[in-house]
């Protein structure tokens, strides 16, 4: 796949679908680009990649077929029969979207009968990341798939950063997971910080105490900071958290294990939602806990 120039219809051009596509661009790969926002026809052209007015015709003949969308929902919607029929054959199918396992299961089988390979290859990351080739990716499928597809992908991930996790499914469930232990971190770290602060201990200095303790984790390390500051990491959608951690809870009960805690971080953010409604902010869930303290974490200047 890597090889030579192959075609890739890339649907889906918002904040991580735009960089993945110049990306790949740049590797030498034709892309023919969709979304249903015609406005974001500029930002196709503008990565060099050929724009499509329809999913269809972005895919036709294309060898790999790319989806870059918000939620299984538009997963479904988008790849249906008009654009499994006339990709080329022997063509691969890589899903990037944050789905919901049980929610794909549906759509890979359409895929497979129409002959198409199906990859799930959810991601971590930034924007940032994405336009520097360094995002993390969670493959899950036939590990053949994963390997005919990984010169492709380490065009936009780092190589020590793109896992095999096994068959359909361990993809975006090990994707989800990331999410929710990340929101679990952070609102137990900002009940504990509203504890300290509450005791009378500053929570800047008890941030450089945890760094170097054994509850030191990558949100206190790296994320912590923004909170500090007042931001509450405007990036992604309260109601996109919200279904994703909606979708891993449900997960852990039809599997029948514990999911106490994830469950109460997916309720406080149900609860968020329903505060602030479906605006951007990562750590909105924080600004709830802020709220009902009647008191915040934003270091005094």
């Amino acid at each position: 796949m890597g090889q030579t120039v192959h075609v890739v219809a890339l649907i889906g051009l918002g904040r991580m679908g735009t960089p993945i596509c110049a990306k790949l661009v740049q590797a030498g790969y034709a892309v023919r680009a969709h979304d249903s926002r015609e406005e974001l026809k500029s930002s196709a052209d503008r990565v060099g990649a050929a724009w499509n007015d329809t999913a269809a015709g972005a895919a036709f003949d294309a060898d790999v077929l790319i989806t870059v969308l918000p939620d299984s929902g538009a997963v479904n919607k988008t790849v249906d029969q008009s654009v499994l029929s006339v990709l080329a054959a022997n063509a691969v199918w890589i899903d990037m979207t944050s789905n919901a396992p049980q929610e794909a299961a549906l759509a890979q089988e359409r895929a497979r009968a129409w002959s198409v390979d199906v990859l799930e290859a959810p991601l971590g990351g930034n924007p940032e990341d994405a336009a520097e080739g360094k995002l993390t990716v969670f493959t899950a499928g036939d590990r053949h798939v994963a390997e005919r597809c990984r010169p492709l992908l380490t065009t936009i991930a780092d190589p020590e950063k793109l896992h095999y996790l096994g068959g359909p499914g361990a993809g975006y469930t090990a994707k989800l997971l990331v999410n929710l232990l990340w929101f679990g971190q952070a609102i137990a770290t900002a009940e504990a910080l509203l504890l300290a602060k509450r005791a009378g201990i500053d929570p800047v200095v008890l941030r450089k105490v945890l760094q170097g303790s054994a509850a030191a984790t990558r949100f206190i390390r790296h994320d912590l900071p923004a909170l500090f500051a007042g931001d509450y990491l405007a990036t992604y959608e309260l109601d996109r958290i919200h279904a994703q951690l909606d979708a891993i809870t449900a997960y852990a009960r039809e599997l029948g294990t514990p999911h106490e805690v994830a469950q109460t971080v997916e309720r406080l953010h149900r609860e968020a939602l329903d505060r602030y409604g479906a605006v951007a902010g990562e750590l909105l869930g924080v600004a709830l806990l802020e709220e009902r303290a009647q008191d915040h974490l934003r270091a005094q200047e």
